[in-house]
Formats: structure tokens, C-alpha cells, sequence
């Protein structure tokens, strides 16, 4: 009598396999879920290193800071000013240097404000908590 052997998989090893994938995939989602949003983060903090490093450049450069971002592309700083990767928009929060009224007519003193920093305008939070404004 020949005995006739089936190949193929029983259910058990079916039902093993199928768990391992389960619990591989519930680790791997959450992971993944944050990327897009990491990647992003990444941009913000890149770009405004960037933009941060310009200004101290043209401060260093001409000896006051840049009364706006148009004038750092007018003087060939940067070649345009970047989209906010968080408000998709180049609607940066400048934040402006405070002149001294006490010295007006020092020819030393800038009559004009300029940037002495910039930061998101987004009012979201980022991953580790803290709002993307006070980066």
C-alpha cells in the first residue's frame, strides 16, 4: 500500500505565522504614523539654522542686522526665503531689534529695526511637546 503524503500547511503553523505579522505590524504602525510629521520637524530646524545664520552673516558683513528677509535675497544671502514647512507659507515670526531712543543721532545706531531672530508662525505642538513658535 502506498501512503499518499499531502503537502501544504496546517492550520496551526497557519495561525502562528499569521501572530507573528500581527505583532510585528502594531509595532511598526505607531512608528510610522509619526514620520511625515518628524520629517517635517527636521525642515523647521534646518531652516531656521539656516535663516539664523544668514542674518548673524549679514550682521557680520555690514554691521547691522537686516531690516527684512527680502533684503538678505536682494543682497545675495540667501537665493529665496523658505516655506514654513509647518504653515506650508513663508509667513516666518520675526522678531526685531529694540533701538535705543536715547541716541538718536549717533551715526553708529541703526535707525531702522532689523531681525535679530525668526521662529515658526504655527501655533501646533511638536513631537516632544513644546510649540514650534519658541524653536
Amino acid at each position: 500500500m502506498k501512503r499518499r503524503t499531502d503537502s501544504g500547511f496546517t492550520l496551526l503553523e497557519l495561525l502562528v505565522v499569521m501572530t507573528i505579522i500581527g505583532i510585528l505590524a502594531a509595532i511598526a504602525v505607531p512608528a510610522l504614523r509619526d514620520s511625515p510629521k518628524r520629517a517635517r520637524e527636521a525642515t523647521l530646524r534646518a531652516d531656521l539654522f539656516t535663516l539664523r545664520s544668514v542674518i548673524d552673516q549679514y550682521k557680520g558683513d555690514k554691521g547691522n542686522y537686516p531690516p527684512d528677509l527680502q533684503t538678505m535675497i536682494k543682497e545675495g544671502y540667501v537665493r529665496k526665503v523658505p516655506l514654513d514647512p509647518m504653515t506650508k507659507a513663508a509667513d516666518w515670526q520675526l522678531t526685531m531689534e529694540e533701538l535705543d531712543p536715547a541716541q538718536p543721532d549717533d551715526p553708529n545706531v541703526q535707525a531702522v529695526p532689523g531681525i535679530i531672530d525668526v521662529h515658526s508662525a504655527s501655533k501646533e505642538k511638536a513631537l516632544d511637546g513644546t510649540n514650534y513658535s519658541d524653536w
